[in-house]
């Protein structure tokens, strides 16, 4: 049997910019994504915890070191620069392998840095 667990967790990121004129997803700063153990092109889902919305999305390389996360297209419209939300994805797998498995999970300072 395979179930969906979480694989990472970007906790407490501030949006620092919205593009609704960009064509999709979420840019988010490469060292947090690696830290995040995220890649280009996967799917997230994004929790604001501002506002409560929800959405899923995916992820684009942002410049090394700036901080940046962007919603960007038509999730532009769900947050604002200065909200705070929680990046999340998911992985499928064996039951037994789920239950050893650790997620990555990463608590950003104000500025997107790694604490």
């Amino acid at each position: 049997m395979n179930i969906n667990i979480l694989k990472s967790k970007i906790h407490r990121a501030t949006i620092t910019m919205a593009n609704l004129n960009y064509i999709g997803s979420i840019a988010i700063d490469e060292d947090l994504m690696e830290a995040a153990n995220l890649i280009e092109n996967e799917k997230v889902e994004i929790f604001n915890i501002n506002n409560g919305e929800r959405l899923a999305t995916y992820v684009i390389k942002g410049t090394r070191g700036s901080g940046i996360i962007s919603l960007n297209g038509a999730a532009a419209r769900k947050a604002m620069a200065g909200d705070l939300i929680i990046i999340v994805s998911y992985a499928t797998m064996d039951f037994e392998e789920a239950k050893k498995f650790k997620p990555s999970i990463v608590f950003p300072d104000s500025n997107n840095q790694i604490k």
